[in-house]
């Protein structure tokens, strides 16, 4: 495992300077910000995203690093749970790729990529492209065309 681990490093870090002098181009990490509540498995997300970039555009990715990187498929779920279509509908997303590394000080490689997400909407043929950020924490915000879903405890 560790001789894994260790050929995963050098392959990444091989990539990393094969692309030059890599720096952080994502402009919305907010390293005070608090995790959202989670309740019955899903974020309360309570604001609406201003910035029509926000988790479409890798500048201005959804960041979800509250814990370490071994928690965030946790954090991915319990995003998309807080999430419905404009009009209440159910969404469904899965991950497309992973692209534009940079530095971290957050990953135990040293760096980081975005996870780039393909989000459907039921009954609509609209397919929507988000960018997250697994990494770095930031204020977690609901993205335009889609709606905070309601809280509904049972």
């Amino acid at each position: 495992m560790k001789t894994y681990k260790t050929l995963l490093f050098i392959t990444f870090i091989s990539i990393l300077s094969s692309c030059g002098a890599i720096k952080s181009t994502i402009k919305n990490i907010d390293n005070s910000a608090i995790k959202p509540v989670v309740k019955e498995g899903q974020f309360i997300i309570t604001e609406y995203a201003k910035d029509s970039n926000y988790g479409y555009d890798k500048d201005y990715p959804i960041n979800l690093g509250f814990e370490n990187e071994k928690n965030s498929p946790k954090n991915i779920e319990y995003f998309f749970n807080g999430l419905e279509g404009p009009n209440g509908e159910k969404i469904f997303y899965i991950k497309k790729e992973n692209c534009c590394p940079y530095p971290t000080k957050r990953s135990v490689m040293g760096a980081g990529t975005l996870e780039v997400y393909e989000v459907s909407i039921e009954g609509s043929e609209t397919k929507l492209r988000l960018y997250l950020n697994i990494y770095e924490k930031g204020k977690v915000l609901c993205p335009k065309g889609l709606q905070i879903k309601k809280y509904n405890p049972q």
